[in-house]
């Protein structure tokens, strides 16, 4: 019985440390971040909310949920819980949630489907771009880049404020114009940022 103990101990600790390269802190935020994103389409969904509450509902769930991106790096840096797995994770996470919330705005009408096409094309050609490079042992030529973090962060900005926009209308009826210009202005300098940086991307793996 000592024996079978002594052998299932190095097993458990060999399981728990590979499982520790997974599962953190940091790495949970992420996981739950992207978990919460099938409740906000559920919440689109649902015919008896009506469209402000909808607008109130999902621009504050964005805004919480964009705040753990911020958070979960942060604690992975803070705590030396930085992985292959987080780095992975992470990005994924913001582009299942920008996907998401596109095309909540897209149904809604508040937002052209050409700026959507543009941002979903680039997430898809990015990716498959990364996972070319990999392939070949030149993931690092691809890595994430200022351009491409000043992308995100636009993006960030103008996807809640669209979010917004009934709930403004309804309840700052004078300001909605205003809100809705400078609005529909961020998302433009998102789309030409989506575009810029992957120009950037594709740059670099074509010249290494």
């Amino acid at each position: 019985m000592y024996m079978e103990i002594a052998t299932f101990v190095p097993v458990y600790q060999h399981l728990n440390m590979q499982a520790n390269k997974y599962i953190n802190i940091a790495n949970l935020i992420t996981l739950c971040r992207i978990f919460c994103l099938p409740f906000m389409v559920v919440i689109y969904e649902i015919p008896s909310i009506d469209i402000v509450s909808k607008s109130l509902i999902l621009s504050i769930a964005f805004i919480v949920l964009a705040a753990t991106d911020w958070l979960d790096g942060y604690i992975a840096r803070r705590f030396n819980m930085q992985s292959a797995f987080g780095a992975f994770l992470d990005p994924v996470a913001d582009k299942i949630m920008v996907v998401v919330c596109l095309l909540i705005l897209l149904d809604i009408g508040l937002i052209h489907y050409w700026a959507a096409l543009i941002i979903i094309l680039r997430e898809l050609i990015i990716s498959a771009l990364r996972e070319w490079m990999a392939q070949i042992g030149s993931h690092k030529k691809v890595s994430v880049r200022y351009i491409g973090k000043l992308k995100t962060t636009a993006q960030m900005l103008s996807i809640p404020m669209l979010l917004f926009s009934p709930a403004v209308y309804h309840y700052f009826n004078s300001y909605h114009n205003v809100w809705s210009n400078i609005a529909n202005f961020s998302m433009y300098i998102a789309v030409v940022l989506t575009i810029w940086s992957m120009m950037v991307y594709l740059k670099d793996a074509l010249n290494n």
